[in-house]
């Protein structure tokens, strides 16, 4: 094969990753695979953490023309009467599953990095990949959660250590993706001899790489090393700013273009009174002890949205911080509409009940999308 014909194979192989399709709005969903999925909440929910059940979840999606399936990775609970996310399915594993259980739908790994070395993680990801023929995608974690990385290895690294250590565990994983020849890797936490792996993945490149936060050592990361940044926003206007930002550093300071996604937690119903009415009961049956453990981490610890602990409290326990859309199926495609205009290429979805909740969209929801020319 010459130079050129591996470059449009290449080209070839990233046009066809379902988060590269021609949808102007991609949708996914998200948290399926830990207990209490978003809602750090008691209401009322057929949802639960069974291989079966989360699974139907994604084929559904995968049904309806999703494009992604995002977990949340976890190793302990929060406590409290939930012990919220306490329960929860390892996402390599997991993804390998749905990968075989699907068909059009992208499944991610949700991958902490100080929790497995970057060889193990580079073999697993290129096993999924031909595993989905392709669908992969790798969702690159620091490890915020200090008492999850003390079950590790004891301590916890200073929050800019965390990217420093990430981008030398990234480096090594895309050489193993893409060098055909053994390489040696020296730093003072990797220390490694001939290192190599095969086969390589189906994507080229490499896999779909994914990143979230917000603090100035996640934004730098994701402008350098991945595909697609994922954003929390409080406004329209705010989340167009860090959008364009994003992207901007990206072309600017390293000449590559990132996608930039986001997250919400949807309650759409017939009416908006009755909507509000759900989203009222899951802060109703809100776990306070649990939700207020994993702010103190977030403003403590993560730096990822220290501006947004107090006044979004509600939105800890309806949605762990994700922006609500509520409303009518028109309210909610409207709402989906402005953040589409706001520079957004997808968004991933939480619901109070997954299963039954995305029946409604796909009956109510799906057919306006398309008439707002977000789906095709």
């Amino acid at each position: 094969m010459t130079k050129a014909e591996a470059i449009a194979l290449a080209e070839y192989r990233r046009a066809h990753v379902p988060l590269y399709n021609g949808q102007k709005l991609k949708l996914g969903v998200f948290g399926i695979n830990c207990s209490y999925g978003l809602n750090i909440s008691h209401a009322p929910t057929t949802y639960k953490v069974t291989w079966e059940h989360t699974s139907e979840i994604v084929k559904r999606a995968d049904a309806m023309g999703f494009e992604l399936a995002l977990p949340v990775a976890r190793w302990r609970g929060f406590g409290g009467t939930t012990d919220f996310n306490g329960e929860s399915f390892e996402t390599y594993t997991w993804a390998a599953g749905l990968a075989q259980a699907t068909r059009n739908i992208m499944v991610a790994a949700t991958s902490h990095v100080p929790t497995v070395h970057p060889i193990v993680a580079a073999k697993q990801a290129a096993t999924i990949d031909h595993i989905s023929n392709g669908r992969f995608a790798l969702n690159l974690v620091m490890g915020w959660f200090t008492p999850e990385m003390e079950m590790f290895q004891g301590s916890q690294r200073a929050h800019d250590d965390r990217y420093r250590y990430g981008a030398e565990w990234l480096a090594i994983v895309k050489r193993l993706w893409t060098e055909e020849e053994p390489f040696d890797f020296e730093t003072a936490d990797f220390h490694i001899r001939q290192a190599q792996a095969h086969p390589k993945p189906v994507q080229k490149p490499h896999p779909v790489l994914i990143n979230a936060g917000h603090s100035t050592a996640a934004t730098e990361f994701s402008a350098r090393e991945v595909d697609f940044s994922f954003v929390g926003f409080d406004s329209i206007e705010q989340v167009r700013a860090v959008a364009a930002r994003m992207r901007a550093k990206a072309r600017t300071d390293y000449r590559r273009d990132i996608g930039v996604c986001t997250s919400a937690l949807i309650v759409c119903r017939e009416t908006e009174a009755e909507a509000r009415q759900v989203y009222r009961s899951i802060i109703e049956h809100g776990d306070w002890v649990a939700a207020g453990n994993l702010m103190k981490v977030l403003g403590i610890e993560s730096q990822s949205f220290n501006d947004r602990i107090d006044k979004h409290r509600e939105r800890i326990v309806a949605g762990w911080g994700t922006n609500p859309i509520i409303g009518t199926p028109e309210q909610v495609t409207a709402q989906l509409a402005e953040v589409s205009a706001a520079g957004i290429d997808g968004v991933v979805f939480g619901f109070l009940d997954y299963n039954e909740e995305l029946k409604y969209f796909d009956s109510a929801v799906m057919p306006l999308l398309r008439q707002a020319g977000l789906r095709k």
